[in-house]
Protein backbone atom coordinates (compact mmCIF):
# COMPACT_ATOMS: atom_id res chain seq x y z
CA UNK A 1 0.00 0.00 0.00
CA UNK A 2 1.38 3.48 -0.85
CA UNK A 3 2.78 5.43 2.06
CA UNK A 4 2.60 9.21 2.31
CA UNK A 5 4.39 11.56 4.65
CA UNK A 6 3.01 15.09 5.06
CA UNK A 7 5.48 16.23 7.75
CA UNK A 8 6.60 19.84 7.50
CA UNK A 9 4.12 20.64 4.71
CA UNK A 10 3.58 24.40 4.87
CA UNK A 11 1.85 24.98 1.56
CA UNK A 12 -1.51 23.28 1.19
CA UNK A 13 -1.02 23.28 -2.59
CA UNK A 14 2.04 20.98 -2.34
CA UNK A 15 0.55 17.51 -2.43
CA UNK A 16 2.64 14.39 -1.90
CA UNK A 17 2.71 12.27 -5.01
CA UNK A 18 3.30 8.58 -4.52
CA UNK A 19 4.52 6.85 -7.67
CA UNK A 20 5.18 3.39 -6.26
CA UNK A 21 3.48 0.30 -4.97
CA UNK A 22 4.86 -2.09 -2.35
CA UNK A 23 5.44 -5.81 -2.50
CA UNK A 24 6.02 -8.35 0.25
CA UNK A 25 9.29 -10.24 0.29
CA UNK A 26 11.12 -12.55 2.69
CA UNK A 27 14.40 -12.50 0.79
CA UNK A 28 17.44 -12.15 3.05
CA UNK A 29 19.92 -11.61 0.16
CA UNK A 30 18.65 -9.12 -2.45
CA UNK A 31 19.70 -9.73 -6.06
CA UNK A 32 18.94 -7.98 -9.37
CA UNK A 33 16.22 -10.60 -9.88
CA UNK A 34 14.83 -10.03 -6.35
CA UNK A 35 15.66 -6.38 -5.61
CA UNK A 36 14.89 -3.99 -2.78
CA UNK A 37 13.24 -1.48 -5.15
CA UNK A 38 12.67 -0.68 -8.80
CA UNK A 39 13.36 2.74 -10.40
CA UNK A 40 11.98 4.03 -13.70
CA UNK A 41 14.68 3.70 -16.40
CA UNK A 42 12.71 4.68 -19.51
CA UNK A 43 14.44 8.05 -19.90
CA UNK A 44 17.92 6.71 -19.12
CA UNK A 45 19.72 3.42 -18.55
CA UNK A 46 21.32 3.97 -15.15
CA UNK A 47 24.88 2.91 -14.30
CA UNK A 48 25.60 -0.21 -12.27
CA UNK A 49 26.80 2.02 -9.40
CA UNK A 50 24.85 5.29 -9.26
CA UNK A 51 24.95 8.05 -6.65
CA UNK A 52 22.30 10.48 -5.46
CA UNK A 53 19.58 11.04 -2.89
CA UNK A 54 16.03 9.88 -2.33
CA UNK A 55 13.66 12.85 -2.54
CA UNK A 56 11.52 13.90 0.37
CA UNK A 57 8.11 12.24 -0.23
CA UNK A 58 6.50 15.69 0.15
CA UNK A 59 7.85 16.48 -3.31
CA UNK A 60 7.71 13.17 -5.12
CA UNK A 61 8.64 9.56 -4.41
CA UNK A 62 11.75 9.42 -6.60
CA UNK A 63 15.54 9.20 -6.63
CA UNK A 64 17.76 12.06 -7.90
CA UNK A 65 20.81 10.71 -9.72
CA UNK A 66 24.03 12.75 -9.72
CA UNK A 67 24.97 12.60 -13.40
CA UNK A 68 27.72 14.45 -15.28
CA UNK A 69 25.16 16.82 -16.74
CA UNK A 70 23.53 17.51 -13.37
CA UNK A 71 20.72 15.94 -11.38
CA UNK A 72 18.28 13.60 -13.10
CA UNK A 73 15.19 12.31 -11.30
CA UNK A 74 13.68 8.82 -11.65
CA UNK A 75 10.37 7.78 -10.11
CA UNK A 76 10.28 4.86 -7.69
CA UNK A 77 8.07 2.13 -9.15
CA UNK A 78 8.15 -0.62 -6.52
CA UNK A 79 9.53 -1.00 -2.96
CA UNK A 80 9.94 -4.01 -0.72
CA UNK A 81 7.38 -3.20 2.00
CA UNK A 82 10.03 -3.71 4.70
CA UNK A 83 12.06 -0.77 3.36
CA UNK A 84 9.40 1.95 3.01
CA UNK A 85 10.20 3.68 6.32
CA UNK A 86 13.96 3.43 5.76
CA UNK A 87 13.77 5.06 2.32
CA UNK A 88 11.54 7.79 3.72
CA UNK A 89 14.13 8.43 6.45
CA UNK A 90 16.92 8.61 3.86
CA UNK A 91 14.93 11.11 1.84
CA UNK A 92 13.86 13.32 4.75
CA UNK A 93 17.46 13.55 5.99
CA UNK A 94 18.93 14.07 2.48
CA UNK A 95 21.47 11.29 3.01
CA UNK A 96 23.74 10.70 0.01
CA UNK A 97 23.79 7.08 -1.09
CA UNK A 98 25.26 4.87 -3.77
CA UNK A 99 22.91 2.37 -5.39
CA UNK A 100 24.02 -0.90 -6.94
CA UNK A 101 21.54 -2.09 -9.55
CA UNK A 102 20.85 -3.60 -12.94
CA UNK A 103 18.68 -2.33 -15.80
CA UNK A 104 15.86 -4.52 -17.04
CA UNK A 105 12.58 -4.10 -18.90
CA UNK A 106 10.75 -3.67 -15.58
CA UNK A 107 13.13 -0.91 -14.44
CA UNK A 108 16.43 -0.32 -12.63
CA UNK A 109 16.56 -3.11 -10.01
CA UNK A 110 18.38 -1.88 -6.90
CA UNK A 111 19.79 -4.62 -4.69
CA UNK A 112 22.32 -2.71 -2.59
CA UNK A 113 22.34 0.72 -0.88
CA UNK A 114 25.45 2.29 0.70
CA UNK A 115 25.92 5.70 2.30
CA UNK A 116 28.53 8.03 0.83
CA UNK A 117 29.59 11.67 1.24
CA UNK A 118 29.70 14.14 -1.65
CA UNK A 119 32.47 16.75 -1.76
CA UNK A 120 33.96 15.81 1.59
CA UNK A 121 30.63 16.25 3.35
CA UNK A 122 29.86 14.67 6.69
CA UNK A 123 28.00 11.40 6.78
CA UNK A 124 24.97 11.29 9.04
CA UNK A 125 24.91 7.66 10.10
CA UNK A 126 28.21 6.55 11.61
CA UNK A 127 30.27 5.97 8.45
CA UNK A 128 27.61 3.82 6.74
CA UNK A 129 27.49 1.49 9.76
CA UNK A 130 23.99 2.45 10.86
CA UNK A 131 22.54 2.13 7.36
CA UNK A 132 24.03 -1.33 6.85
CA UNK A 133 22.88 -2.35 10.34
CA UNK A 134 19.31 -1.29 9.49
CA UNK A 135 19.36 -3.02 6.11
CA UNK A 136 20.52 -6.28 7.70
CA UNK A 137 17.80 -6.02 10.35
CA UNK A 138 15.10 -5.33 7.76
CA UNK A 139 16.24 -8.21 5.55
CA UNK A 140 15.93 -10.52 8.56
CA UNK A 141 12.41 -9.24 9.32
CA UNK A 142 9.02 -10.44 8.15
CA UNK A 143 6.93 -8.19 5.88
CA UNK A 144 4.76 -5.75 7.84
CA UNK A 145 1.13 -6.66 8.41
CA UNK A 146 -1.15 -4.97 5.91
CA UNK A 147 -3.56 -2.59 7.66
CA UNK A 148 -6.76 -1.68 5.88
CA UNK A 149 -7.32 2.04 5.75
CA UNK A 150 -10.83 2.92 6.91
CA UNK A 151 -11.77 6.54 6.51
CA UNK A 152 -14.75 6.08 8.82
CA UNK A 153 -12.66 4.49 11.59
CA UNK A 154 -12.58 6.63 14.70
CA UNK A 155 -9.22 7.63 16.10
CA UNK A 156 -8.52 6.57 19.68
CA UNK A 157 -6.17 7.90 22.31
CA UNK A 158 -5.00 4.51 23.56
CA UNK A 159 -1.40 5.17 22.54
CA UNK A 160 -1.27 8.62 24.11
CA UNK A 161 0.97 8.95 27.15
CA UNK A 162 0.98 11.96 29.44
CA UNK A 163 4.63 12.74 30.10
CA UNK A 164 5.24 16.46 29.70
CA UNK A 165 4.20 19.04 32.27
CA UNK A 166 2.02 20.75 29.67
CA UNK A 167 0.12 17.59 28.73
CA UNK A 168 -0.37 16.69 32.40
CA UNK A 169 -1.64 20.20 33.16
CA UNK A 170 -4.07 20.11 30.23
CA UNK A 171 -5.32 16.70 31.30
CA UNK A 172 -5.96 17.81 34.87
CA UNK A 173 -7.85 20.87 33.62
CA UNK A 174 -10.04 18.79 31.31
CA UNK A 175 -10.59 15.89 33.73
CA UNK A 176 -11.70 18.15 36.58
CA UNK A 177 -13.83 16.38 39.20
CA UNK A 178 -13.88 13.10 37.28
CA UNK A 179 -10.67 12.12 39.07
CA UNK A 180 -10.86 10.82 42.67
CA UNK A 181 -10.69 13.74 45.11
CA UNK A 182 -7.53 12.64 46.89
CA UNK A 183 -5.69 12.06 43.60
CA UNK A 184 -6.79 15.48 42.28
CA UNK A 185 -5.43 17.24 45.37
CA UNK A 186 -2.25 15.15 45.27
CA UNK A 187 -1.74 16.02 41.59
CA UNK A 188 -2.04 19.76 42.28
CA UNK A 189 0.66 19.58 44.96
CA UNK A 190 3.02 17.56 42.78
CA UNK A 191 2.41 19.80 39.79
CA UNK A 192 3.48 22.76 41.92
CA UNK A 193 6.68 20.91 42.85
CA UNK A 194 7.36 19.94 39.23
CA UNK A 195 7.07 23.59 38.15
CA UNK A 196 8.93 25.11 41.10
CA UNK A 197 12.49 26.42 40.80
CA UNK A 198 12.88 26.49 44.57
CA UNK A 199 13.38 22.72 44.78
CA UNK A 200 16.19 20.61 43.36
CA UNK A 201 16.05 19.25 39.80
CA UNK A 202 15.91 15.76 41.34
CA UNK A 203 12.70 16.62 43.21
CA UNK A 204 11.14 18.11 40.09
CA UNK A 205 12.05 15.00 38.10
CA UNK A 206 10.51 12.67 40.69
CA UNK A 207 7.34 14.80 40.88
CA UNK A 208 6.92 14.78 37.10
CA UNK A 209 7.50 11.02 36.90
CA UNK A 210 4.97 10.36 39.67
CA UNK A 211 2.42 12.59 37.93
CA UNK A 212 2.93 10.80 34.65
CA UNK A 213 2.39 7.41 36.30
CA UNK A 214 -0.73 8.51 38.14
CA UNK A 215 -2.38 10.47 35.33
CA UNK A 216 -1.95 7.65 32.79
CA UNK A 217 -4.10 5.33 34.92
CA UNK A 218 -7.86 5.36 34.29
CA UNK A 219 -9.24 5.48 37.84
CA UNK A 220 -12.53 3.70 37.43
CA UNK A 221 -15.46 3.41 39.84
CA UNK A 222 -16.32 0.23 41.71
CA UNK A 223 -19.33 -0.43 39.46
CA UNK A 224 -19.02 -3.65 37.44
CA UNK A 225 -21.16 -4.61 34.48
CA UNK A 226 -23.07 -7.91 34.57
CA UNK A 227 -21.25 -11.01 33.32
CA UNK A 228 -22.90 -13.80 31.34
CA UNK A 229 -22.72 -16.91 33.59
CA UNK A 230 -23.22 -19.22 30.60
CA UNK A 231 -20.19 -17.74 28.85
CA UNK A 232 -18.26 -17.92 32.15
CA UNK A 233 -19.05 -21.62 32.45
CA UNK A 234 -17.97 -22.20 28.84
CA UNK A 235 -14.59 -20.59 29.53
CA UNK A 236 -14.11 -22.68 32.67
CA UNK A 237 -14.97 -25.92 30.87
CA UNK A 238 -12.62 -24.95 28.07
CA UNK A 239 -9.71 -24.29 30.44
CA UNK A 240 -10.28 -26.90 33.16
CA UNK A 241 -11.32 -30.53 33.30
CA UNK A 242 -13.35 -31.62 36.31
CA UNK A 243 -12.92 -29.34 39.35
CA UNK A 244 -16.69 -28.92 39.69
CA UNK A 245 -16.39 -27.47 43.19
CA UNK A 246 -13.96 -24.83 41.99
CA UNK A 247 -16.12 -23.94 39.00
CA UNK A 248 -19.20 -23.70 41.21
CA UNK A 249 -17.43 -21.25 43.55
CA UNK A 250 -16.36 -19.07 40.61
CA UNK A 251 -19.88 -19.04 39.12
CA UNK A 252 -21.24 -18.04 42.55
CA UNK A 253 -18.83 -15.10 42.50
CA UNK A 254 -20.11 -14.11 39.04
CA UNK A 255 -23.74 -14.22 40.21
CA UNK A 256 -22.82 -12.06 43.21
CA UNK A 257 -21.17 -9.46 40.94
CA UNK A 258 -24.27 -9.44 38.72
CA UNK A 259 -26.53 -8.73 41.69
CA UNK A 260 -24.40 -6.13 43.51
CA UNK A 261 -22.32 -4.77 40.58
CA UNK A 262 -19.34 -4.76 42.95
CA UNK A 263 -16.50 -7.21 43.58
CA UNK A 264 -16.79 -9.67 46.50
CA UNK A 265 -15.24 -8.62 49.80
CA UNK A 266 -12.83 -11.57 49.66
CA UNK A 267 -10.47 -12.74 46.97
CA UNK A 268 -9.76 -16.37 46.12
CA UNK A 269 -6.94 -18.46 47.59
CA UNK A 270 -6.32 -21.62 45.57
CA UNK A 271 -4.46 -24.22 47.64
CA UNK A 272 -3.22 -27.49 46.21
CA UNK A 273 -0.24 -29.52 44.98
CA UNK A 274 2.05 -28.21 42.26
CA UNK A 275 0.84 -28.74 38.71
CA UNK A 276 -2.88 -28.91 39.48
CA UNK A 277 -3.74 -25.83 37.42
CA UNK A 278 -4.03 -23.11 40.08
CA UNK A 279 -2.53 -20.39 37.91
CA UNK A 280 -4.65 -21.53 34.97
CA UNK A 281 -7.76 -21.03 37.10
CA UNK A 282 -6.64 -17.50 37.98
CA UNK A 283 -6.09 -16.61 34.32
CA UNK A 284 -9.53 -18.02 33.45
CA UNK A 285 -11.17 -15.81 36.10
CA UNK A 286 -9.42 -12.71 34.72
CA UNK A 287 -10.67 -13.67 31.25
CA UNK A 288 -14.23 -14.06 32.57
CA UNK A 289 -14.12 -10.70 34.36
CA UNK A 290 -12.68 -9.12 31.18
CA UNK A 291 -10.03 -7.39 33.26
CA UNK A 292 -6.28 -6.99 32.71
CA UNK A 293 -4.19 -9.04 35.09
CA UNK A 294 -0.79 -8.77 36.70
CA UNK A 295 1.30 -11.36 38.49
CA UNK A 296 3.12 -11.01 41.81
CA UNK A 297 5.57 -13.87 42.37
CA UNK A 298 6.02 -13.75 46.11
CA UNK A 299 8.86 -16.29 46.08
CA UNK A 300 11.07 -13.72 44.32
CA UNK A 301 10.13 -10.77 46.57
CA UNK A 302 12.37 -10.59 49.63
CA UNK A 303 11.90 -6.97 50.63
CA UNK A 304 8.62 -5.10 51.30
CA UNK A 305 10.08 -2.08 49.48
CA UNK A 306 9.75 -3.97 46.21
CA UNK A 307 5.99 -3.72 46.69
CA UNK A 308 5.72 -0.31 48.38
CA UNK A 309 8.34 1.59 46.38
CA UNK A 310 11.18 3.71 47.75
CA UNK A 311 11.10 7.24 49.14
CA UNK A 312 11.85 10.14 46.80
CA UNK A 313 14.71 11.27 49.03
CA UNK A 314 16.88 8.79 47.11
CA UNK A 315 18.10 9.72 43.63
CA UNK A 316 17.38 6.20 42.33
CA UNK A 317 13.92 6.05 43.92
CA UNK A 318 11.19 4.27 42.00
CA UNK A 319 7.59 3.13 42.54
CA UNK A 320 6.78 -0.36 43.76
CA UNK A 321 5.57 -3.35 41.76
CA UNK A 322 1.94 -2.74 42.66
CA UNK A 323 1.90 0.86 41.41
CA UNK A 324 3.77 -0.16 38.27
CA UNK A 325 1.11 -2.81 37.66
CA UNK A 326 -1.58 -0.11 37.67
CA UNK A 327 0.51 1.97 35.28
CA UNK A 328 1.14 -0.90 32.85
CA UNK A 329 -2.52 -1.98 32.77
CA UNK A 330 -3.65 1.63 32.35
CA UNK A 331 -6.62 1.22 34.68
CA UNK A 332 -7.44 0.66 38.34
CA UNK A 333 -9.72 -2.34 37.80
CA UNK A 334 -7.56 -5.44 37.41
CA UNK A 335 -6.91 -8.93 38.72
CA UNK A 336 -3.86 -9.37 40.96
CA UNK A 337 -2.60 -12.95 40.70
CA UNK A 338 -0.40 -13.55 43.75
CA UNK A 339 1.63 -16.68 43.06
CA UNK A 340 3.20 -18.81 45.83
CA UNK A 341 1.81 -16.79 48.69
CA UNK A 342 3.07 -19.42 51.14
CA UNK A 343 6.66 -18.75 50.04
CA UNK A 344 6.63 -15.06 50.99
CA UNK A 345 9.32 -15.43 53.63
CA UNK A 346 10.52 -12.59 55.86
CA UNK A 347 12.92 -10.29 54.07
CA UNK A 348 16.40 -9.16 55.00
CA UNK A 349 15.42 -7.73 58.35
CA UNK A 350 12.88 -5.40 56.77
CA UNK A 351 9.71 -7.31 57.56
CA UNK A 352 7.51 -9.80 55.75
CA UNK A 353 6.60 -8.75 52.19
CA UNK A 354 3.24 -10.52 52.48
CA UNK A 355 2.11 -8.17 55.27
CA UNK A 356 2.29 -5.27 52.78
CA UNK A 357 -0.63 -6.87 50.94
CA UNK A 358 -3.07 -6.41 53.85
CA UNK A 359 -4.36 -3.00 52.77
CA UNK A 360 -4.54 -4.16 49.15
CA UNK A 361 -6.63 -7.16 50.18
CA UNK A 362 -8.93 -5.01 52.34
CA UNK A 363 -9.71 -2.73 49.38
CA UNK A 364 -9.12 0.28 51.61
CA UNK A 365 -6.45 1.78 49.38
CA UNK A 366 -2.74 1.16 48.96
CA UNK A 367 -0.02 3.71 49.73
CA UNK A 368 3.13 3.69 47.63
CA UNK A 369 6.17 5.39 49.24
CA UNK A 370 7.30 6.87 45.93
CA UNK A 371 3.87 8.17 44.92
CA UNK A 372 3.16 9.48 48.46
CA UNK A 373 -0.53 9.00 47.81
CA UNK A 374 -3.20 6.45 48.68
CA UNK A 375 -4.15 4.57 45.53
CA UNK A 376 -7.81 3.38 45.34
CA UNK A 377 -8.05 -0.41 45.22
CA UNK A 378 -11.83 -0.97 45.10
CA UNK A 379 -11.49 -2.43 41.60
CA UNK A 380 -8.74 -4.91 42.47
CA UNK A 381 -9.67 -8.60 42.64
CA UNK A 382 -6.90 -10.68 44.27
CA UNK A 383 -6.42 -14.35 43.42
CA UNK A 384 -3.61 -16.11 45.29
CA UNK A 385 -2.08 -19.56 44.87
CA UNK A 386 -0.25 -21.67 47.44
CA UNK A 387 0.94 -25.22 48.01
CA UNK A 388 0.87 -25.19 51.83
CA UNK A 389 -1.83 -23.19 53.61
CA UNK A 390 -0.14 -23.58 57.00
CA UNK A 391 2.75 -21.35 55.90
CA UNK A 392 0.44 -18.34 55.41
CA UNK A 393 -0.11 -15.96 58.33
CA UNK A 394 -3.58 -15.83 59.91
CA UNK A 395 -4.22 -12.14 59.02
CA UNK A 396 -3.50 -12.84 55.34
CA UNK A 397 -5.45 -16.09 55.32
CA UNK A 398 -8.54 -14.43 56.82
CA UNK A 399 -8.81 -12.12 53.82
CA UNK A 400 -9.35 -14.91 51.28
CA UNK A 401 -12.05 -17.41 50.45
CA UNK A 402 -9.98 -20.60 50.49
CA UNK A 403 -10.58 -23.25 47.83
CA UNK A 404 -8.77 -26.56 48.29
CA UNK A 405 -7.75 -28.14 44.98
CA UNK A 406 -7.13 -31.87 45.35
CA UNK A 407 -4.81 -33.82 43.11
CA UNK A 408 -6.31 -35.56 40.09
CA UNK A 409 -7.47 -39.16 40.27
CA UNK A 410 -6.08 -41.81 37.94
CA UNK A 411 -9.18 -41.70 35.74
CA UNK A 412 -9.05 -37.90 35.54
CA UNK A 413 -5.40 -38.03 34.51
CA UNK A 414 -6.24 -40.46 31.70
CA UNK A 415 -8.91 -38.12 30.36
CA UNK A 416 -6.68 -35.05 30.70
CA UNK A 417 -3.82 -36.78 28.86
CA UNK A 418 -5.89 -38.10 25.95
CA UNK A 419 -8.37 -35.24 25.49
CA UNK A 420 -6.29 -32.22 26.39
CA UNK A 421 -2.52 -32.66 26.77
CA UNK A 422 -1.89 -34.90 23.74
CA UNK A 423 -4.30 -33.03 21.46
CA UNK A 424 -2.67 -29.72 22.29
CA UNK A 425 0.81 -31.07 21.50
CA UNK A 426 -0.32 -32.71 18.24
CA UNK A 427 -1.86 -29.46 17.07
CA UNK A 428 1.33 -27.54 17.88
CA UNK A 429 3.45 -30.07 15.98
CA UNK A 430 1.04 -30.09 13.00
CA UNK A 431 0.30 -33.79 13.51
CA UNK A 432 -3.09 -35.37 12.86
CA UNK A 433 -4.64 -37.50 15.59
CA UNK A 434 -4.54 -40.60 13.37
CA UNK A 435 -0.76 -40.16 12.98
CA UNK A 436 -0.11 -40.64 16.71
CA UNK A 437 -2.34 -43.25 18.35
CA UNK A 438 -2.19 -44.34 22.02
CA UNK A 439 -3.74 -47.69 22.90
CA UNK A 440 -5.81 -48.08 26.08
CA UNK A 441 -3.10 -50.25 27.63
CA UNK A 442 -0.45 -47.66 26.78
CA UNK A 443 -2.60 -44.93 28.36
CA UNK A 444 -2.85 -46.97 31.57
CA UNK A 445 0.91 -47.45 31.52
CA UNK A 446 1.58 -43.72 31.09
CA UNK A 447 -0.60 -42.84 34.08
CA UNK A 448 0.98 -45.62 36.19
CA UNK A 449 4.49 -44.35 35.43
CA UNK A 450 3.64 -40.94 36.92
CA UNK A 451 1.36 -42.22 39.67
CA UNK A 452 3.63 -40.91 42.40
CA UNK A 453 3.80 -37.35 41.06
CA UNK A 454 1.29 -34.59 41.75
CA UNK A 455 -0.42 -32.51 39.10
CA UNK A 456 -0.29 -33.05 35.36
CA UNK A 457 2.97 -31.40 34.30
CA UNK A 458 4.72 -34.75 33.99
CA UNK A 459 1.85 -36.00 31.82
CA UNK A 460 2.18 -32.94 29.58
CA UNK A 461 5.91 -33.61 29.20
CA UNK A 462 5.13 -37.26 28.40
CA UNK A 463 2.71 -36.15 25.68
CA UNK A 464 5.42 -33.91 24.24
CA UNK A 465 7.93 -36.79 24.23
CA UNK A 466 5.53 -39.27 22.60
CA UNK A 467 4.38 -36.81 19.92
CA UNK A 468 7.99 -35.87 19.10
CA UNK A 469 8.89 -39.55 18.72
CA UNK A 470 5.92 -40.11 16.41
CA UNK A 471 6.94 -37.12 14.30
CA UNK A 472 10.52 -38.46 14.11
CA UNK A 473 9.34 -41.87 12.88
CA UNK A 474 7.03 -40.30 10.30
CA UNK A 475 9.68 -37.96 8.90
CA UNK A 476 12.75 -40.24 9.13
CA UNK A 477 11.33 -43.75 8.75
CA UNK A 478 8.59 -42.57 6.37
CA UNK A 479 5.76 -44.36 8.15
CA UNK A 480 2.22 -43.09 7.79
CA UNK A 481 1.30 -43.33 11.47
CA UNK A 482 2.61 -44.61 14.81
CA UNK A 483 0.57 -46.61 17.31
CA UNK A 484 2.10 -46.69 20.79
CA UNK A 485 1.50 -49.78 22.92
CA UNK A 486 2.39 -50.35 26.55
CA UNK A 487 5.90 -51.64 25.84
CA UNK A 488 6.75 -48.73 23.55
CA UNK A 489 5.76 -46.04 26.06
CA UNK A 490 7.67 -47.87 28.79
CA UNK A 491 10.84 -47.83 26.70
CA UNK A 492 10.26 -44.22 25.76
CA UNK A 493 9.39 -42.71 29.15
CA UNK A 494 11.32 -44.80 31.70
Amino acid sequence: MPVFDFNDVKDARNHAECTYTTFNSRESMPTPEKPILLLDNQKCQWKHHSCGVFTNPVKRSSFEFEEDGGKVSADILKIDSRFVSLLRWLGENHINVCLSGKNSEAGYAVYKIREIAFGGGTKLSAEDGFLQFMIERLLASDPPVEIDEDEDREETGDDMRLTSIQSITDFMTCAGNTMPENIRLWARRNLAVARSHEVSPEERRHAQRALSLMMNVQWKSEYFEAIDPVEARRILDEELYGMERVKQRIIETIIQINRTHTLPAYGLLLVGPAGTGKSQIAYAVARILKLPWTTLDMSSINDPEQLTGSSRIYSNAKPGIIMEAFSVSGQSNLVFIINELDKAAAGKGNGNPADVLLTLLDNLGFTDNYMECMVPTVGVYPIATANDKSQISAPILSRFAVIEIPDYTKEEKKVIFSRFALKKVLKRMALREEECVITDEALDTIVDIFEGTSGIRDLEQAAEHIAANALYQIEVNHVKSVTFNSQMVCELLK
